[in-house]
This record gives structure tokens, sequence and C-alpha cells, in this order.
């Protein structure tokens, strides 16, 4: 089984004759590596390689404070990722949806819309349901007339099998 190497070189693990030191706590230049070395002993702290190269680019830190740093970073760039990702919220509903239904399913179209998401409406046809098509048109069209004011219809209501689908994006 295979060991995990590190991400940076450290202390005694960089084998090359100099590095070139940088930081806020150290003077800034090319030194030895043994020059190197007893300068983050002296401090108490790593010697960590930040970038490689003929002459390898070295900071003097504490390693797992900027290992915890460095996670901590990802994880909030990742969150702020997510976060402006658009999603696609589908609601569902059949040819013979009463008004009451409808309605309800009208104001979680609204709050998708609000949240920023696009919503993708589907009417699903069971067994000879699939006859009257112009049923689930009607019901995909007063939907996406309803929802005027907070969002626009990307596409006419189209059929895939047993379904009709359209999708709605928010307004700007």
């Amino acid at each position: 089984m295979k060991r995990k190497e590190a991400e940076h070189r450290i202390n005694n693990y960089i084998r090359v004759p100099s590095v070139r030191l940088v930081g806020d706590n150290v003077e800034n230049g090319v030194f030895e590596t043994r020059t190197a070395l007893k300068l983050a002993q002296d401090l108490e702290l790593d010697l960590v390689e930040i970038s490689g190269g003929p002459i390898p680019v070295c900071k003097i830190i504490d390693y797992s404070k900027f290992l915890y740093d460095k996670k901590k970073k990802e994880k909030e760039q990742k969150k702020k990722q997510k976060a402006s990702q658009i999603q696609v919220k589908e609601i569902r509903m059949t040819p013979n949806t009463d008004d009451h239904d409808f309605n309800f399913k009208l104001a979680h179209a609204k709050n998708f819309l609000g949240d920023n998401n696009r919503v993708l409406v589907s009417v699903f046809f069971k067994g000879r349901e699939i006859n009257y098509k112009e049923k689930g048109t009607i019901i995909l069209l007063r939907f996406a007339d309803e929802l005027k004011g907070i969002g626009i219809p990307e596409n006419l209501p189209r059929l895939e099998g047993k379904r009709m689908q359209m999708t709605i994006k928010p307004k700007k």
C-alpha cells in the first residue's frame, strides 16, 4: 500500500543546497538550506517549501496552523461556490390537478423563483390520460401566466413520453 505523499516538503525533507526565504518574521533572500533550518529551529517553527524550482521558495511558519488555515479557506470557497449555483426545482402535477393543489404548487414555485432557482413544471399522464394532451398544455400555460411577474418561461410545453414539461427561469 502506497503512503500518501505530503503536499509540501518541510524541514529535513527539503534536500536542495539553497532555498529562497520569504515571510514576515525573517530576512528575505537566498540562504543555504542548513542556515534556513537553523533559523526555523531558533524560532521554534517549521521550514516549509511553498513552491519548487531550481531554488525553491520556502517560508518559516507553523506548518499545522498553515494547513488548518488552508483547509478553512478551501471550505469557505466551496461554500461560496455552492451558494452561487442555480438549482432546478421540480413541481409535478397531473392533468386533473384541482385549483387548490394548483395554487399550493404555484406558491412553492414563487418561493423557488424568489430564491433565484429555476422551476421545472411537469405534468404526468397516467394510463389513458395521454389522450388529453391539451389539458396538460393548458395547465402549464396557466402556470406560466400566473408566474408572469416573477418568472419567464424558457420554452413552450413539450411532451416527452408520458410527461409534458416546461422550464421557468427567474426574472432578473
